[in-house]
């Protein structure tokens, strides 16, 4: 008997270790942002590519008071609901006791300051691919943005998708830095792919994803249920879209379609950022999405 508990500890300390090691954060390496120096200039087009406002503004706030990144957003989904936090550049309540290392661990990695992986409602699995020349100028433009003093409210997650450490097996099985679109693009489908799918992180919505909320790559911007359970977020790929490229670009920078309806929901906070971009982002985001397969 006493062999067998012994035998039946040494399996459990191996399989605790095992736990421990698969579910380490890992963080970028050490010399991933050496010599780099933000332009936040620059960074103010990475702000509204990437959709910042969109989630961490206050809700139904417009024009300037979008800048003030005070969270209180709510953002259901089959695991619970998630609560955007202030990550505006005060220290207290926001990110502004960061520095840019912690910045963008955060944003490539999904990893705090503390060493806990974020949830994935932070579209991380999207942002690694971002330039971290792109980062650090956007972390320079986060400098001068407002500060908020709003309390972060609690994410209401149940167990056992609340245990943030078992997020390290599941980045394992998702955190796939590969582009979905691959093949011979030309330079401004190039720049139309980095834009959607590193930091306008399309994919997130638009991708059906599977019962652990990994996305299904081959089924790539092919539409998916409303995380809220509220209807159904549109197929674009090309065949089911049916849009020229001008009309798509026009989208973006309007909220119009071709057929004078209006963006609505969370697409309408999508367009307002997008809108901010010069149209020639907008042409390449289109000329990409009509390179997705159907």
């Amino acid at each position: 008997m006493r062999r067998v508990i012994a035998l039946l500890a040494l399996v459990g300390l191996i399989a605790l270790g095992g736990w421990v090691w698969l579910t380490r954060p890992v963080p970028l390496e050490e010399d991933a942002l050496a010599g780099l120096e933000g332009d936040a200039a620059r960074g103010e087009a990475v702000f509204w590519a990437a959709g910042c406002a969109s989630c961490h503004a206050a809700p139904e706030t417009e024009d300037e008071e979008r800048l003030v990144l005070a969270g209180g957003q709510r953002f259901e989904s089959p695991f619970g609901t998630f609560v955007a936090p202030n990550i505006s550049p005060d220290p207290e309540h926001g990110i502004g006791a960061w520095d840019f290392e912690a910045f963008a661990n955060a944003m490539l990695r999904g990893i705090s300051p503390e060493g806990q992986h974020y949830f994935p409602a932070f579209p991380y699995t999207a942002y690694l691919r971002a330039d971290p020349q792109d980062v650090a100028d956007l972390w320079a433009y986060w400098q001068d943005l407002p500060h908020s003093e709003a309390p972060d409210a609690p994410h209401e997650i149940g167990f056992p998708f609340n245990i943030r450490r078992n997020l390290g097996v599941w980045k394992r099985l998702y955190m796939d830095d590969g582009w979905a679109v691959a093949g011979d693009l030309t330079e401004q489908e190039t720049r139309g792919r980095y834009l959607a799918e590193a930091l306008a992180h399309c994919g997130e919505c638009h991708t059906p994803r599977d019962a652990l909320g990994g996305l299904d790559r081959t089924r790539w911007l092919a539409g998916a249920p409303n995380p809220a359970g509220d209807g159904r977020i549109p197929d674009i790929r090309p065949g089911t879209l049916g849009w020229s490229q001008s009309e798509i670009a026009g989208y973006l920078q309007s909220g119009f379609t071709p057929e004078f309806d209006v963006a609505g929901g969370s697409m309408a906070n999508v367009v307002r950022s997008l809108s901010q971009l010069p149209r020639e982002d907008l042409d390449a985001i289109a000329a990409y999405l009509l390179r997705v397969e159907g």
